[in-house]
């Protein structure tokens, strides 16, 4: 946008008021869906009449005001179980809430703690908790309120689903060697007589997605050729089929009624579509929606309303979320929650570039940090959101995870600054999902190696070559592994950036370690850098604290200080490193260092994003403005 067309204060506050639903879960009965929905300026729980269409609040500030959890009904479809933790923190606990509002304390435990699956018999709950330490299953049963603990692994269980009969579970976890692999297995559901189904290679990552409604068959997933396709298990046979023709990702979300047919989302060029399969003739059909992300809500078997119709959100880079109502057998579908723009123009939003280029993962701009060799030239996709400012500033905007990708989705944050003027790419370098096993496997004891080489090749080629970018206003911004690839941006490749902003990123590797949450120990540091005992020097070499003399760039810290998965002491070691190395704090200082109260890992609260942007708007527009004529005044 030109100069003098820079948006008003108050833009900034709209945007982030913007109502916004999450984890949309179908009722038992298939005739309601329960969603958390911030309309009335706060998180609330939300249940919406499928066939008035009417929406009902339930809560009344009892649940979080964050949404990153999400919720499950009961078997009776008059309760919703939820999380509840405290200020951000993520150390839940499970609560219920009924239709009169009355809330109920169901499994109070130390650590974290996680819904998996309620059972059709009404009185078991699969739990995840951490209050031994490492993520493991527990059972409750409804009735007596006894919590059990029913697996002892070492490694983190995931996605554990319980049979129709809620008699057997399934789940994800790993007991070879390889610190790569992960196997489903199948036990009873007090966890007695475990076994391993061996699905796919040793050192390949096979899923579970669902049981089939007879409970003979799961639907499954596995990377053993690369790129994950899913299958449908048969337990009698010990036979899986596979679906798909390994062209593209494929994750399995859940069974329809029956069992003879199934959906997965397809990831393809940074869109994702559903696709539908049918078991026995194996054809998959794509079903027919815009192009953007389709995703559904908490355990994908709470998608379905009957043996037609699935309920799916979906969202394009212009488009906020939308619940829709799909018909698989006319292809048509309804939008049954539409998205809110208040007084924002739709039109205003900035659109998608999709591209890809080559990277070996060596920028030309000099390596201050660590100098690396070459790398496997690979592919890498990009997306490029031109704000129309010219010339336009910059914002180079490395996503999280690392086991992430970004794609073709509303995304608040890139058009908060694109409504300040401010172009932002978004590269997804090695290590990132939807490529394969192989591609996220290159980051496996290279972290602030060729993936940060990728973001910096993909800054420099559309600064050479879209000449209405202004190399002299050149950002990073990133929250979460976003935020330790904006430190070590910083840090690494310092001539190419003019400041930088880094949210809950990590700073010390072998303190992220120590202080991080059980399962992000293991299933994070150990499997993607080894143990620090086992490789200190990488641990030291690869962490930006190691190396604050290079930064060049004015910067902002920013962080939560309830954050368990990043905690706060990886924020506080850089300030401290940074303070010792001589650089000043302040307005006009070096850095500015920011703390963020009753928040943890980044928050969908209505007012703390507001908090977020007016932090971050103010740092840029002192620092790197988003107009000449605004630098020149």
């Amino acid at each position: 946008m030109a100069a003098d067309d820079s948006p008003e204060p108050d833009v900034l506050e709209e945007l982030a008021s913007l109502p916004s639903f999450h984890h949309p879960t179908v009722s038992p009965a298939g005739d309601e869906i329960a969603c958390y929905y911030d309309v009335t300026g706060r998180n609330e729980l939300h249940v919406l009449d499928l066939a008035t269409g009417e929406s009902t609040k339930w809560s009344d500030g009892e649940v979080p005001r964050n949404a990153r959890w999400g919720m499950r009904w009961d078997a009776a479809g008059e309760r919703v179980f939820y999380h509840l933790d405290e200020g951000g923190n993520e150390q839940n606990d499970i609560y219920a809430i009924g239709r009169d509002g009355e809330t109920e304390t169901i499994v109070e435990m130390e650590g974290q703690t996680a819904i998996h699956d309620v059972g059709d018999d009404g009185k078991t709950l699969l739990l995840g908790g951490t209050r031994d330490g490492q993520m493991n299953l527990y059972r409750h049963d409804l009735a007596t309120g006894e919590t059990t603990k029913i697996t002892e692994y070492e490694r983190a269980v995931y996605a554990a689903e319980l049979s129709p009969d809620s008699e057997r579970i399934a789940y994800v976890t790993n007991e070879a060697e390889d610190f790569d692999n992960m196997d489903v297995y199948v036990a009873n559901v007090d966890g007695s007589e475990p076994r391993n189904l061996e699905i796919g290679d040793t050192g390949a990552e096979a899923g579970v997605a669902d049981w089939s409604a007879g409970g003979g068959r799961l639907l499954v997933s596995d990377n053993t050729d690369d790129l994950t396709r899913p299958g449908v298990y048969d337990l009698e046979t010990d036979a899986v089929s596979w679906f798909g023709d390994l062209d593209y990702e494929e994750q399995p979300v859940t069974f329809l009624p029956g069992g003879d047919r199934f959906v997965a989302l397809r990831t393809r060029k940074a869109a994702v579509v559903p696709v539908l399969y049918d078991v026995e003739s194996g054809e998959g059909r794509e079903l027919e929606l815009p192009e953007g992300v389709a995703s559904f809500g908490m355990m994908g078997g709470e998608a379905v309303i009957d043996e037609q119709t699935i309920v799916l959100t979906h969202t394009t880079p212009t488009t906020r979320p939308e619940l829709l109502r799909y018909d698989l057998e006319t292809d048509e579908y309804e939008v049954i929650l539409e998205a809110d723009y208040g007084d924002l123009d739709p039109d205003s939003f900035a659109d998608a570039e999709y591209f890809t280029f080559e990277s070996d993962g060596v920028p030309e701009t000099p390596a201050e940090a660590v100098e690396h060799d070459a790398y496997e030239p690979l592919e890498i996709e990009a997306l490029l959101y031109d704000s129309g400012e010219r010339p336009s500033p910059l914002v180079v905007n490395p996503h999280g995870g690392p086991r992430a990708a970004d794609q073709k989705r509303f995304d608040i944050y890139t058009q908060f600054l694109a409504l300040q003027g401010y172009s932002v790419l978004k590269v997804n370098y090695r290590g990132s999902t939807g490529r394969g096993r192989a591609f996220v496997e290159e980051l496996y004891d290279d972290w602030g190696g060729a993936e940060q080489g990728d973001v910096a090749v993909g800054a420099e080629l559309v600064l050479d070559e879209r000449e209405w970018l202004d190399e002299d206003r050149v950002a990073v911004f990133g929250g979460s592994y976003g935020g330790y690839s904006a430190y070590w941006q910083l840090v690494q490749y310092p001539e190419l950036y003019d400041a930088g902003i880094a949210w809950i990123g990590v700073t010390d590797l072998e303190d992220m370690y120590e202080n991080t949450m059980p399962h992000f120990r293991t299933e994070l540091m150990v499997k993607y850098l080894g143990h620090p005992e086992e490789n200190p020097e990488l641990y030291e070499e690869r962490s930006p604290v190691t190396h604050v003399e290079n930064l060049r760039a004015p910067t902002l810290v920013i962080h939560g200080v309830n954050d368990r998965r990043v905690p706060v002491s990886q924020a506080r070691l850089f300030r401290d490193a940074l303070e010792a190395a001589g650089f000043e704090a302040g307005p006009d200082g070096d850095f500015e260092y920011e703390e963020l109260g009753e928040e943890g890992h980044a928050s969908t609260d209505i007012d703390q994003k507001i908090r977020a942007f007016e932090t971050l708007d103010d740092f840029l527009s002192r620092r790197m403005p988003a107009s000449l004529e605004t630098t020149a005044d």
